[in-house]
């Protein structure tokens, strides 16, 4: 490759990655290529009839069905790890037992994973997708429709970490707020999956002192539309309210919707939640894990606004505070964030706290509902 088209191109390891999630986000397979073997790779939601029959005629008999540990405990199994399903034929009633319906059982031996069933998985979460995934070995890669985009798994698994190296500052403005008047709004581009990512700056802060910072992940049902099923619009007005009332800090609002899973999996969530599942025990039956958010490149948005001291964590969420220290921000501190309690968030709150760990103190709910109230 010359150098003109390198430059066109990017990083081509990088753009081969980005251009394999639009593939599977789009429903369509990329064929992912190891030394050891090739493969076909498709999410399951994206199945239709010609599809599949299409898909079967490349291997007959060796399709296999990659599965996480919690959708294989769903499905009755004592498993903390993913395995693989030997499919003998594309049987799309059989897949969608196995990976969708809540009433699906094993019906088969379930082995541990090699290489391209790891790389199908990451591709899974990395596009947003449910992480059940068709993965049909491609004995003749040469033979396979050149439309077909291809990609090397070593690409795919750099691809998280080659995304953080490269966040870029892309706009920032003035944008004040009702009650606000002194704040402004810093966009990122990168992370996974090239999302926008946005840093609220409220007021004037001191970024060579201890900044107060929340990470907050964006829930369209919460911060919008003021749903009564989670805190989080609540807690985000709470933070602007107080870091705008002391001496200012930095919200930063993160595309992680539904813990990382995206909003479609968390509308798919809600609807197991109506039918009672907690909100953990939701998300295992559709095969995520507890939380899937991956939250090293908030502290490289933190670096790149400036911040060069210590930070205050408001939070109730003790794995936010050990992602920023992973990431090299010291945090000197902690401050709770609470939302109203509602009898329809109530049991959210408390599983929460009781899975998870969060510190929510009911007795401060109540009587910050007395308050509000």
């Amino acid at each position: 490759m010359n150098a003109f088209a390198s430059s066109l191109s990017g990083d081509p390891p990088q753009t081969a990655a980005e251009r394999a999630l639009v593939e599977i986000r789009a429903g369509r397979p990329v064929l992912v290529e190891r030394e050891a073997g090739s493969a076909l790779v498709i999410g399951v939601e994206a199945l239709h009839a010609d599809l599949s029959a299409g898909l079967d005629g490349i291997a007959p008999g060796k399709a296999r069905l990659v599965l996480p540990a919690g959708r294989l405990r769903r499905l009755g199994l004592d498993r903390t790890q993913p395995g693989i399903v030997a499919l003998p034929s594309i049987d799309r009633s059989r897949i969608e037992m196995l990976a969708i319906k809540l009433d699906g059982r094993i019906d088969a031996p379930v082995c541990g994973l090699g290489p391209l069933d790891e790389d199908a998985l990451e591709l899974a979460r990395l596009a947003v997708i449910l992480p059940a995934m068709l993965v049909v070995p491609a004995p003749d890669p040469a033979a396979i429709d050149p439309s077909i985009l291809r990609v090397a798994g070593s690409d795919v698994r750099g691809y998280g970490q080659s995304r953080v190296n490269r966040l870029k500052l892309v706009a920032r403005a003035p944008v004040p707020l009702e009650g606000v008047p002194v704040t402004e709004f810093v966009v990122f581009r990168g992370g996974e999956g090239m999302r926008d990512q946005t840093a609220i700056i409220i007021g004037k802060p001191d970024l060579t002192k201890p900044v107060p910072v929340r990470l907050h992940s964006a829930c369209l049902t919460g911060d919008l539309l003021g749903s009564l099923k989670c805190d989080c619009g609540d807690q985000r007005r709470a933070t602007v309210r107080r870091t705008a009332e002391g001496r200012g800090g930095i919200l930063l609002y993160l595309d992680r919707e539904g813990r990382g899973n995206g909003v479609a999996n968390k509308i798919r969530a809600y609807k197991l939640q109506a039918q009672g599942f907690d909100t953990y025990n939701a998300d295992e039956a559709l095969g995520f894990y507890q939380d899937q958010r991956r939250l090293d490149f908030a502290a490289e948005m933190l670096r790149q606004l400036g911040v060069r001291g210590a930070v205050c964590a408001m939070t109730n969420d003790l794995e936010k505070i050990a992602a920023l220290r992973r990431a090299g921000i010291e945090v000197i501190s902690d401050e709770r964030v609470f939302g109203r309690p509602t009898a329809e968030n109530v049991r959210y709150l408390a599983t929460k706290r009781d899975r998870a760990g969060h510190y929510i103190d009911f007795d401060s709910l109540a009587a910050l509902a007395t308050v509000q109230n």
